[in-house]
């Protein structure tokens, strides 16, 4: 039985298939990023999921495609704590760019993949290698047009009484505003980066007023100035996207690739579908 998995801060699925790939189970945990959490709490969050707790022993490979992965220590990290939860499986842990490429790149082909979820990144794909031009530093110096970079625009709007009044009222109403409560969560609990990502549904949904579509364009701007163009040939090749952001902003987004003259490619929500496929065709 393998195990695929796609994770990012939030969230993480993920798909059993057999050796022919027929789907066995699909499931989903909370985020297991290793630059947040410890290994106790990734421990209890694979735990808490009875299918993955019931099969751990009968997994031979763990493919693991996550948000936090892009040094070798936190591979090496994450890799060490699976290999004694899946006793006999083999392990191989990637940084979640090369779920995002698989999904949304043909074989052999060229292009520049980014993710848009909770966190954010972008690197170029050669048709055989990821390429990298920006080394992240996390969620409080860097990810561009994230969710929780969004989320963190709300709340300082909201505290410093730039919200729209309209707007302010219907913020109260959706989300827990206490300021104990804020910093606890910020502060003390695991994920603050996805916990700052939950007020980012607030902006999709009122993306269309000017308070919002003034940070949706500045951060939009940001991450092509920062990242995609990075790369010389950024006006050669396709753009892919993965994520919540990037596919329920997808028409903002593509106004601004129009812009800088950049070629807006494949935009998926999640890319653990497309991981299926491609590990069938390479098993």
């Amino acid at each position: 039985m393998k195990l695929l998995v796609d994770s990012g801060s939030t969230k993480a699925d993920w798909i059993a298939i057999d050796e022919k790939g027929k789907v066995l189970f699909t499931t989903q945990t909370l985020g297991l990023n290793p630059e947040v959490l410890d290994k106790e709490e990734i421990i209890s969050r694979l735990e808490d999921k009875f299918d993955i707790s019931h099969n751990k022993q009968k997994a031979t490979h763990l493919f693991f495609y996550g948000a936090g992965c892009g040094t070798d220590r936190m591979k090496d990290f994450l890799g060490i704590v699976f290999k004694e939860y899946f006793k006999n499986a083999l392990i191989s842990v990637h940084e979640d760019t090369y779920a995002a490429v698989y999904a949304t790149t043909p074989k052999d082909e060229q292009a520049i993949v980014c993710i848009l979820g909770t966190g954010s990144n972008c690197s170029y794909f050669d048709g055989k290698i990821l390429h990298q031009k920006v080394q992240s530093l996390g969620y409080i110096a860097m990810d561009d047009c994230s969710g929780n970079r969004f989320g963190r625009h709300l709340l300082r709007g909201y505290y410093f009484n730039k919200m729209p009044k309209e707007l302010a009222l219907e913020f109260e109403e959706e989300y827990n505003l206490d300021a104990d409560y804020i910093k606890n969560n910020l502060y003390k609990e695991p994920n603050p980066n996805a916990y700052l990502a939950t007020f980012a549904k607030f902006l999709i949904k009122h993306k269309d007023t000017e308070f919002c579509k003034k940070f949706i364009r500045e951060e939009m701007e940001e991450f092509v100035e920062n990242y995609i163009m990075q790369f010389e040939n950024h006006t050669e090749v396709p753009v892919h996207f993965i994520g919540s952001i990037a596919f329920y902003l997808k028409e903002e987004l593509e106004q601004i690739l129009t812009k800088h003259n950049i070629k807006i490619g494949n935009v998926l929500r999640r890319p653990i579908d497309g991981l299926i496929a491609y590990h069938i065709m390479n098993k």
